[in-house]
C-alpha cells in the first residue's frame, strides 16, 4: 500500500492550495480516506473526512466553509482544496486510508501560510 501525497507549498494568508493524494496497491474505492494535519510538538489532528462513495464527508471546525474535501476513485485520488487559508493552518499534511480497521498513512506534505 502507497499514499503519495503532494501540492503543498508556501502561500500568503488567504491564498488557496489543493492538496492531492494518490493511493496505490489497496482498494481505494472501497476505503474511507482523510487528510489529517501535524505541527511540532502537537498531536495530529483531524482535518477531513470522506465516505467511500464521497457522499459524506466530516470537517475539523477550525476548516469548516474553508476547506473541501472529494475523491476521484477512477484516479484512486484524494483531494483537499484549501481555500482561505491562514497562518494557522501551517502544517505537514498527511492522508490517511481505513478499511476494516486497517489504516495506512502517506508520508506527508508541508503548507506553510505567510501573514
Amino acid at each position: 500500500v502507497q499514499l503519495v501525497e503532494s501540492g503543498g507549498g508556501l502561500v500568503q494568508a488567504g491564498g488557496s492550495l489543493t492538496l492531492s493524494c494518490v493511493a496505490s496497491g489497496m482498494p481505494f474505492s472501497i476505503s474511507f480516506m482523510g487528510w489529517y494535519r501535524q505541527t511540532p510538538g502537537k498531536q495530529r489532528e483531524l482535518v477531513a473526512t470522506i465516505r467511500t462513495s464521497g457522499g459524506s464527508t466530516t470537517y475539523a471546525d477550525s476548516v469548516k466553509g474553508r476547506f473541501t474535501i472529494s475523491r476521484d476513485n477512477a484516479k484512486n485520488t484524494v483531494y483537499l482544496q484549501m481555500n482561505g487559508l491562514k497562518p494557522e493552518d501551517t502544517a505537514v499534511y498527511y492522508c490517511k486510508s481505513s478499511r476494516f480497521g486497517v489504516e495506512n498513512w502517506g508520508q506527508g506534505t508541508q503548507v506553510t501560510v505567510s501573514s
